[in-house]
């Protein structure tokens, strides 16, 4: 479904990806891993159009989508749920969902995926009139990838969707994460800070490391390895 190409993304002079290639195969939970500064959002940010890449190629379902703008990214059925939530706070739940689907037009649609939200965190539907900047961090991350799953995505983007959050907290975001890529047939590239988890859930996932892939595998084997294991799982 996606496939990165040789990607070098910099951001003035300093290079932040150095010819990364990875890719993600249909209904398939793909993460990234890395320390801090690795590179991570980087990627997904290139992806959703938000970052232009210096060179190398973004290809999904085939065509190339290096350099589009994010708008167009969306239509074509990406979604990115960015790190830090970046819900609209002065907005309520109900308009911060609406707001995931500006591009489409068909209001039976709108509402479809307003129900199949709300069957998903029932917390929202409870919530729907609620200033969205009054939620606490859990509610807001789940709002944040609700109004991500309005625009009827193919593939899902996640960045650091445990970030901030109390562990049970964490654990119900995750098995949403699972839920959503089961029962909807969502991909998703999960960019993840908690290795553990992430490994857990995923299929597959490569390791950056200062803008560098130095490792892929599917997950269960990158679990055993002990360079991860040292690095990422606390050996």
């Amino acid at each position: 479904m996606l496939e990165i190409k040789n990607l070098v993304v910099s951001y003035g002079a300093i290079t932040a990806l150095h010819g990364i290639s990875l890719s993600v195969k249909s209904g398939s939970i793909v993460t990234l891993i890395g320390a801090n500064g690795a590179g991570k959002t980087t990627t997904l940010k290139t992806i959703s159009g938000l970052l232009k890449p210096r060179s190398g190629e973004i290809f999904y379902e085939g065509r190339n989508i290096s350099g589009l703008p994010p708008h167009e990214i969306v239509r074509l059925g990406i979604s990115h749920v960015p790190e830090g939530r970046m819900i609209f706070t002065n907005l309520t739940v109900l308009e911060n969902l609406q707001m995931g689907a500006y591009l489409q037009n068909d209001k039976k649609i709108v509402r479809s995926g307003l129900d199949f939200v709300f069957v998903m965190f029932p917390r929202l539907q409870e919530r729907e009139k609620q200033i969205a900047g009054t939620l606490s961090g859990g509610e807001q991350q789940m709002l944040a990838i609700g109004r991500a799953l309005m625009s009827k995505p193919k593939l899902l983007l996640l960045d650091e969707p445990s970030l901030g959050l109390a562990p049970i907290l964490v654990k119900t975001i995750f098995e949403k994460i699972v839920e959503i890529n089961r029962q909807q047939g969502i991909t998703i590239l999960l960019v993840e800070q908690n290795a553990k988890l992430a490994l857990e859930i995923s299929h597959s996932g490569y390791v950056l490391e200062t803008g560098k892939i130095i490792l892929q595998d599917d997950s269960a084997a990158l679990r055993q390895n002990p360079q991860v294991k040292n690095a990422y799982l606390g050996g």
